[in-house]
């Protein structure tokens, strides 16, 4: 069974629901439309208090580092010719993805520790640790099904 259907719709693909969810596309076989966006909605409301209760502006942003990531993603898909490879491949680029959310939430909740903004602080961590457990449970799947049937 490919993997990216059951990665698409469930919190491991919180991540950054519109790249994951054109990763997941680009995969072996394209992903029936996501329905739970949960976490990243409740990440995205925890930003949004953090911005609001320290009178920051609210404005869109593309995040470039992400954007390069997704790019890689799509070109390293296109190359891996076998369903199974490309379902390693798209748990890897994922994986990325979640690695680069974890050192900015991570940062940015040391940071308001230092600066004794507890709230955030606590907020930042809860998404940090969501984060933390998306990518624990692709390694699991990586490592339990998805690879040994990309080595197969």
């Amino acid at each position: 069974m490919p993997f990216a259907p059951r990665l698409v719709g469930t919190p491991n693909c919180k991540v950054s629901y519109a790249a994951c969810s054109r990763i997941a596309r680009l995969g072996a076989r394209a992903a029936p439309e996501p329905t739970d966006r949960t976490e990243t909605k409740e990440q995205s409301k925890r930003l949004q208090s953090i911005m609001q209760n320290h009178g920051a502006k609210l404005r869109a942003h593309t995040d470039q580092a992400m954007e390069a990531l997704v790019k890689e993603a799509e070109k390293m898909l296109s190359l891996l010719e076998s369903d199974e490879l490309r379902d390693a491949g798209l748990i890897a680029s994922v994986q990325k993805l979640e690695h680069y959310e974890i050192a900015a939430y991570g940062t940015a909740a040391a940071l308001a520790g230092q600066l004794d903004l507890r709230d955030d602080q606590r907020m930042l961590h809860d998404s940090l640790e969501e984060e933390r457990k998306a990518d624990a449970a692709l390694t699991k799947l990586a490592k339990e099904e998805v690879n040994q049937d990309a080595v197969a």
